[in-house]
C-alpha cells in the first residue's frame, strides 16, 4: 500500500514552528520565573514576622502547588489554549473575560519586570562595588538588565529556553547548598519566637503572606506558554506543578537554614540577610558579598528572560484573537511576537527612567509590587471560575469521587485568589481598579474596530430608531 502524501502548505505560508519547550524547559521556565531577586531578601522580612512565616509560606506554597494542578486540568481539557489563563477565560466566558484576564496578566507581567530589575540594579552596583551612582547611571544598568533577555528572546524560543535552564542551574545550586549545608551549622537559640511583631498572630500572618504571595507568581507561565510546550496536555501541568515543588523546597529550606544560621536580631535588620548566612558556614569569607550579589545578579536576570517570554506570548495570543493590537501578534520566521518582546522591554525601561528622575520613585515601585500581586490575581481567578463552570455544568459524566477532587482543587483555587486580593491591602485593590477601568477604554476601542470589520457582531437594539433596521448580533 502505498503511503498517503502529505497535504502541500498553501504557497507563501511559512512552515509551522515546531514547539521548542520539552518538560525540562518548561520546568525550568516555571522555577526561572517564580525564583527571581526577592528570594535573597526574603529570609529577612519573614524573620521580622517569626518563625510563624514558615507556616505560612508553607500554606502558600500548597496553595500555588494546587493552582498548578488546576492549571494542568484545564491546560489538559483545552490543549490548544493559546495565552493560558487568557485562554481559559475566553473558552469559558467569552471575549470580555478573555480580554480583561489578558489585559489584568499582561500589566501584571511588565510591572512586575519593573519591580524586579528595580532590586536587580541594586546588586549590580554591590557586585561591582558601585558607590552613590548617578540616576543616568543606575537607569543604564536597568536598560542592560532589561534589553539583554529581550535580545535572547528576539533570538528564538530556544534560545530563550537555554538561557533559562542554564540561569536555574546556576542560581539553584548555591542557594540549595545554603538550605543543605547550612543546617550542619546552624543554631537553635538564632531563631526567634513564633510571633515576633509585637501584635497578633493575625498581623504576623499578614507580614509574611504579602512576600511569600508575591514570590509565587509565575507558577502559571507554562500555561500560558502552552503554545509552545511539547504535549502541552501532558507537560504543562507536570512542568507547573514540578517547578513549583521545586521553588517551595528551595525557598523553605533556604529561608528556614538562613534564620538558624544568623541571630533573629541581625537578621531582621539586614538587606542581605545571605551574606552573614554564608559567613556562618564558612567563617572570614570575605567574598561573601560578592558571591550573593552574583547570585542575585543571575536570578534576576532569569527571571527577567522568562517574563519577557511571557509578557510578548500573553499580549500575541490575545492580539491574535483581535483583543489586543494587531501588531501585538507580528511575528518573525522564528515563531517570535517581536514587537510584543519589545514593548516588554519599552514599558519598564520608560517607568525605570521615571523611577530615577521623579522624586516619587519608590511609592512608584512600591505601587508596581502591590499592583503585581493583585493584578495577577484577577486572572487566576477566572482561570478557577472557568474549571468551576465546567465541573458544576456536568457536560461530561464523572465519578463522583474525581469530581468531588476536582471541586476540591478548583475550590481552593478560588479561594487563594480571593486571599491573594484580600491580603494585598485596600491601598493595592483600589490601585488595580484602576488598572482595570483603564484597560476597559481600551476594549472600547476593541470591540468598536472589530464590529466596523464584521470581525464580532453587534448588540442587539432595544429600541431601534424610526426606519432602522435592528442588526443581527
Amino acid at each position: 500500500m502505498s503511503r498517503p502524501r502529505r497535504a502541500e502548505r498553501p504557497p507563501g505560508r511559512p512552515a509551522p514552528k515546531a514547539r521548542a519547550l520539552g518538560l525540562t524547559s518548561a520546568t525550568g521556565l516555571v522555577t526561572g520565573s517564580i525564583i527571581g531577586t526577592g528570594v535573597f531578601t526574603m529570609p529577612a522580612v519573614l524573620a521580622g514576622a517569626g518563625t510563624s512565616s514558615l507556616v505560612v509560606l508553607a500554606v502558600i506554597a500548597v496553595g500555588a502547588a494546587l493552582l498548578a494542578v488546576l492549571f494542568g486540568q484545564l491546560t489538559r481539557r483545552i490543549p490548544d489554549a493559546d495565552g493560558g489563563l487568557y485562554a481559559y477565560a475566553r473558552h469559558e466566558f467569552g471575549d470580555f473575560a478573555g480580554y480583561l484576564t489578558g489585559w489584568c496578566y499582561w500589566v501584571s507581567a511588565w510591572a512586575g519586570n519593573a519591580a524586579i530589575v528595580s532590586s536587580w540594579v541594586l546588586y549590580v552596583d554591590s557586585l561591582f562595588g558601585i558607590r552613590a551612582p548617578s540616576p543616568w547611571v543606575n537607569w543604564g544598568i536597568a536598560l542592560a538588565g532589561l534589553w539583554l533577555p529581550a535580545a535572547v528572546n528576539l533570538a528564538g524560543v530556544r534560545k530563550t529556553a537555554w538561557f533559562e535552564n542554564a540561569t536555574v542551574v546556576l542560581k539553584f545550586v548555591p542557594l540549595l547548598f545554603v538550605g543543605v549545608v547550612g543546617w550542619f551549622f546552624a543554631s537553635g537559640k538564632n531563631f526567634g519566637a513564633f510571633n515576633t511583631t509585637g501584635g497578633s498572630l493575625y498581623n504576623a500572618i499578614g507580614i509574611a503572606a504579602g512576600v511569600a504571595l508575591f514570590a509565587f507568581i509565575g507558577v502559571e507561565v507554562a500555561a500560558v506558554t502552552a503554545k509552545r510546550v511539547r504535549r502541552p496536555e501532558r507537560n504543562v501541568g507536570r512542568a507547573s506543578l514540578l517547578g513549583t515543588a521545586l521553588s517551595a523546597v528551595l525557598y523553605l529550606a533556604s529561608s528556614a537554614a538562613v534564620m538558624g544560621l544568623v541571630p533573629h536580631e541581625t537578621l531582621v535588620s539586614s538587606e542581605t540577610p545571605f551574606v552573614p548566612a554564608f559567613e556562618a558556614i564558612l567563617p572570614g569569607a570575605g567574598w561573601a558579598g560578592t558571591l550573593v550579589a552574583a547570585l542575585a545578579v543571575v536570578s534576576g536576570i532569569g527571571a527577567l528572560n522568562g517574563w519577557t517570554l511571557v509578557t510578548a506570548e500573553i499580549s500575541r495570543a490575545a492580539a491574535k484573537d483581535g483583543l489586543f493590537p494587531r501588531a501585538f501578534a507580528w511575528s518573525d520566521r522564528r515563531g517570535t511576537a517581536w514587537f510584543g518582546v519589545l514593548v516588554a522591554a519599552t514599558l519598564p525601561s520608560l517607568l525605570m527612567l521615571w523611577r530615577y528622575t521623579g522624586d516619587s520613585g519608590l511609592a512608584v515601585f512600591t505601587f508596581l509590587v502591590n499592583l503585581a500581586v493583585v493584578t495577577v490575581a484577577i486572572p487566576y481567578f477566572f482561570s478557577a471560575c472557568a474549571q468551576l463552570t465546567h465541573l458544576l455544568s456536568r457536560r461530561h459524566p464523572v465519578r463522583r469521587l474525581l469530581l468531588a477532587r476536582d471541586l476540591a482543587i478548583t475550590g481552593t483555587g478560588v479561594l487563594f485568589s480571593l486571599w491573594v486580593t484580600f491580603a494585598a491591602g485596600y491601598a493595592a485593590v483600589y490601585q488595580a481598579m484602576v488598572v482595570v477601568l483603564a484597560g476597559l477604554i481600551g476594549y472600547a476601542f476593541l470591540k468598536a474596530a472589530r464590529e466596523r470589520h464584521r470581525e464580532t457582531g453587534a448588540p442587539a437594539s432595544i429600541r431601534p430608531s424610526d426606519g432602522e433596521q435592528p442588526r443581527a448580533a
